[in-house]
């Protein structure tokens, strides 16, 4: 494969573009940089992501870099986005071309957008090696692009559209932030609440509302339900929110969606109620280590726990791989059990 990728790229830096996914921050927020055209600033899309985050209580600073229709090639031309990359140290990188350029056939992808592609990436390696660069995969036109016939109605274009960003996503094993694919499903079950703006290609309001919500969803790996932020209606929010999550969360390891992360999460059931499940998902780790903060640890990668009394606590997993030593803290609150409420008596049916 390497072999292959050298005839494409000649010179191009492939092998730190190769060097695989990043992680989440680990300091006092996550940095997440958007680099793309309008389809990323139209509508501010990543202030309404910030504003998701910070609804669900995530502490990011975000920033985006743009310029309108432009196509990877035109990216690698632009000395602000350079000096973006630079700018400071990302956990996330989302990156999105031309729409169209993802419609052609992958001979025409291996050399007019690829190259460039790696340029980026590798721009982005040398300043935050860690950097976990996630692909933008972007919708049709509402009526298509009526110029060529394999793209000429929306399922066609879409459909050209998930192929390039795929075929791509597999030769780096780029994670997918599947907003097109999520557009889709949303549109099909939701006719009635339009996503485009009135030149039938760029988001409205609504649409922008669902790439942030799919944006958070690949990168937080959590559902934004309950993240309102009074940029659409409440109505319309809601069925957004809960597509994103559907479809991203069930379909994470075709996105390559479910590496390099951890979950904390309150067990609920039977004679659970101060049990928390955590999982760690880093694949490259030497090590792995949980601090349940109350004087426990587990060096398990996956572990069961139960805490004695009930209390706030910090879980903090501490990981150990390429990138280095880093901790990652999540606050749980263990409730107090209720007691059983005592059965009353049956009241006698015995006659005086």
């Amino acid at each position: 494969m390497k072999r292959w990728l050298s005839k494409i790229l000649g010179t191009c830096g492939i092998l730190t573009a190769l060097s695989g996914t990043g992680y989440a921050g680990t300091g006092d927020s996550t940095n997440i940089l958007f680099i793309g055209n309008s389809y990323t600033h139209m509508n501010n899309m990543p202030k309404i992501f910030e504003k998701i985050c910070i609804a669900k209580g995530k502490k990011v600073h975000v920033e985006m870099n743009t310029r309108s229709g432009a196509s990877f090639n035109v990216h690698t031309t632009r000395a602000d986005m350079y000096e973006a990359i630079k700018s400071r140290k990302w956990d996330y990188v989302v990156i999105q071309g031309y729409s169209r350029e993802f419609t052609f056939e992958p001979s025409y992808l291996d050399t007019a957008t690829i190259p460039y592609m790696v340029q980026i990436m590798d721009t982005i390696k040398h300043y935050s090696p860690c950097a976990n660069i996630h692909l933008y995969l972007t919708w049709g036109y509402k009526d298509g692009f009526e110029e060529r016939p394999e793209t000429d109605s929306y399922d066609k274009m879409t459909d050209r559209i998930e192929f390039g960003y795929k075929y791509v996503s597999e030769i780096f094993s780029l994670p997918i932030d599947p907003v097109g694919l999520v557009w889709r499903e949303f549109r099909r079950k939701h006719p009635g609440i339009n996503l485009y703006d009135a030149d039938n290609a760029h988001p409205n309001k609504n649409g922008s509302y669902l790439s942030a919500c799919t944006h958070f969803t690949a990168i937080f790996r959590e559902s934004p339900e309950g993240a309102f932020t009074n940029t659409i209606g409440t109505k319309e929010a809601k069925e957004i929110q809960k597509h994103a999550a559907d479809v991203v969360l069930k379909r994470m390891n075709e996105f390559k969606l479910d590496v390099n992360y951890h979950t904390v999460t309150p067990l609920t059931g039977k004679d659970q109620h101060q049990m928390i499940s955590c999982k760690s998902y880093f694949v490259n780790a030497k090590s792995i280590s949980w601090d349940f903060g109350d004087g426990s640890t587990s060096k398990e990668k996956n572990v069961t726990y139960l805490y004695k009394k009930p209390g706030t606590y910090k879980v903090k997993l501490t990981v150990d791989d390429e990138c280095g030593i880093r901790t990652y803290t999540t606050k749980i609150t263990i409730a107090q059990p209720q007691k059983p409420k005592a059965k009353k008596k049956p009241k006698s049916t015995k006659k005086n």
